[in-house]
């Protein structure tokens, strides 16, 4: 038996199987191979030698053909067999016409699909039915009562954390810019082990709801409160652009659907989670989304490499000779310090994310929040080690212009390489996945900013902490709603864009904003309110004026000739900045109250306190 190669009209390589079979007819009727193709294609008989003999020395030959046509139907086969008559295997000579990936079937009515998507609908629904008869409380709503072991808050972490971004975005930077899509990959991981060592513990110890909890411990309630308020609802607006921009795609790729009116029904479908189900039905959401994320990132993996000999290498090699330079860096991230800055937003963001911040305070202590930073990061870590062969199996398998065509920021990769190696049933799990994924992370992110609007503002801020239980859980209900519309909103407009682009930003802010004056409101005796305050608010705000300066929205949403600020992402000048700010503040100014607190604080962090 020998291992053969052909290639696709895209640039695609293959693996065929070639067997030795018995020769039929005459003489010079030639030998009978068995080609065995583990592709779901069609082959068409035609000619290919013109005089074939009995002459076959070789038995086991590994051979090119460059130039073959395999039409790619639109539903799934089996293995095709087809039996070829081998000449003598020194002069092999093919003359076949081009192929070409066919995508007509995507954006049109794929009933299998739709089956698999509304089969998670439908059970995602049904718990949200479930937990809603369990949320009385705004500790239920919230923190699903404090009641989620450490395993399953590892599992569901990894669920709110591998967002559309992940799954979806990198896939796509992957396919569309090679090895620069790494960066997102080893970026989102890396700041796993910062909210382990030095976020985790002491926000379970310290708060209640949110991280502003820990802020106004020993600083003054409501500037601080007021300040978190604004960092927090700046993230999950960054943040749910990427998701909703997916999710639409996502809708009109499977339902034919025009993309407004996808992302409108995305975030109607959300809001009914969150304000029924609160955050144990998020919790649960999140929990089988991370199973049927990591089960459909695998399988793709697997099918991706079962085509390479499961050799990665050979994937990268089959890359480097379709498109030139994808192995190298420059073609996302050209610059080094836009590298840098990217780098230390993702690294840094992960510990201000409030929606991962919020998650420490469903489990009953701070063991629990330890163990469950440890199966979420191992989880996370399998996960985006996985995203990277599927970048590249996108782009060798299904090709750039294909993808390009689906989506100008490559976010329906995974989807088009789920389709183009397991047919519409294998499409239709992966885009439920991929739904699965966007509405557990749209549910926690909603859910953290209705705790930063009625929690924050609204009970310890306008209510000064004299709110009811029935008062602060109609205002959380209405602070979804108006997160929902914004959500709905902001997808429309941010049409077309990378959400694993998207999502860096939303980090660039977290790190700015939040990250700074939590690590030195737990760390730091001098810190000050004033100090806080203008660390949030000055990096927070920077963050934001710098995105709107960079080319992002200069140059590709404004179409500007230039912009003003050189760099994609804002981290290396807004992360130093909110720290400078929050400094230099705290030392002009001292707080003795905040000092006095602070051996308390200490004290609480290390030992924790009951309730």
């Amino acid at each position: 038996m020998g291992n053969g190669e052909w290639k696709m009209g895209n640039g695609a390589w293959g693996m065929g199987i070639l067997k030795r079979g018995k020769g039929k007819g005459g003489k010079g009727k030639g030998k009978i191979f068995l080609l065995s193709l583990p592709f779901p294609f069609t082959l068409y008989p035609f000619p290919l030698f013109k005089k074939p003999n009995a002459q076959c020395p070789i038995t086991n030959y590994q051979f090119p053909i460059p130039n073959a046509q395999f039409p790619i139907p639109h539903y799934p086969l089996p293995i095709t067999h087809y039996l070829l008559p081998i000449p003598n295997m020194n002069n092999l000579c093919y003359n076949m016409l081009l192929g070409q990936v066919n995508i007509a079937s995507l954006g049109h009515f794929n009933p299998l699909a739709i089956a698999f998507f509304f089969v998670f609908v439908i059970s995602s629904l049904g718990i949200t039915y479930w937990a809603a008869k369990h949320t009385k409380t705004t500790s239920h709503f919230y923190t699903a009562g404090g009641n989620i072991s450490g395993f399953q808050n590892g599992l569901a972490l990894a669920g709110d954390f591998m967002s559309a971004a992940s799954f979806l975005g990198i896939a796509g930077l992957v396919a569309l810019n090679g090895f620069d899509g790494l960066i997102y990959s080893i970026g989102f991981l890396v700041g796993w082990p910062i909210v382990m060592f030095l976020i985790a513990e002491p926000l379970r110890n310290l708060g209640k709801y949110t991280f502003a909890d820990v802020l106004a411990y020993r600083l003054r309630q409501t500037p601080v409160r007021i300040a978190a308020a604004i960092g927090t609802l700046s993230v999950i607006s960054f943040y749910l652009i990427a998701q909703m921009v997916g999710a639409g795609e996502l809708i009109k790729l499977l339902f034919g659907f025009e993309y407004e009116l996808a992302v409108v029904i995305v975030g109607c479908v959300m809001m009914a989670y969150v304000i029924f189900g609160g955050m144990i039905a998020t919790t649960w959401v999140q929990i089988i989304k991370a199973i049927l994320l990591l089960g459909g990132t695998i399988l793709l993996a697997i099918l991706v490499l079962a085509r390479f000999g499961f050799n990665p290498i050979a994937l990268f090699a089959a890359a480097a000779d379709k498109y030139t330079g994808v192995l190298a860096p420059g073609k996302q991230v050209s610059d080094p310090w836009d590298a840098i800055s990217l780098g230390m937003s993702l690294m840094f963001g992960t510990a201000g994310l409030p929606h991962i911040l919020m998650r420490f305070y469903t489990v009953p202590d701070a063991k629990a929040a330890r163990n469950s930073v440890t199966y979420a990061t191992a989880f996370i870590g399998a996960f985006y080690l996985l995203t990277f062969i599927l970048g590249f199996g996108a782009m060798v398998l299904v090709g750039q212009d294909a993808i390009k065509q689906i989506g100008t920021g490559g976010n329906m990769a995974a989807p088009m390489l789920a389709q183009f190696l397991g047919g519409d049933a294998f499409l239709g799990f992966i885009a439920a996945v991929s739904f699965a994924t966007i509405l557990a992370v749209v549910a926690g992110l909603t859910l953290s900013g209705a705790a930063a609007l009625s929690h924050d503002l609204w009970v310890n801020v306008v209510r000064k902490g004299h709110a009811n239980e029935t008062e602060q859980l109609r205002v959380a209900r209405f602070a979804t709603v108006l997160l929902g519309a914004l959500a709905i909103i902001l997808g429309i407009l941010f049409k077309g864009q990378n959400v694993a682009y998207m999502v860096g930003l939303a980090f660039a802010i977290a790190a700015s904003g939040n990250f700074p004056a939590l690590l030195m409101s737990m760390l730091w005796r001098r810190f000050t309110t004033n100090g806080a305050v203008a660390s949030m608010l000055v990096g927070t705000f920077s963050s934001l004026v710098l995105i709107y300066l960079s080319p992002t929205i200069q140059v590709t949403i404004l179409k500007h000739d230039a912009a003003i600020f050189p760099l994609k992402n804002p981290g290396l000048i807004s992360i130093p900045l909110a720290f400078i700010v929050g400094i230099v503040v705290s030392l002009l100014h001292s707080e003795q109250q905040a000092e006095d607190k602070f051996a308390e604080v200490e004290n609480r962090i290390h030992i924790g306190s009951e309730g």
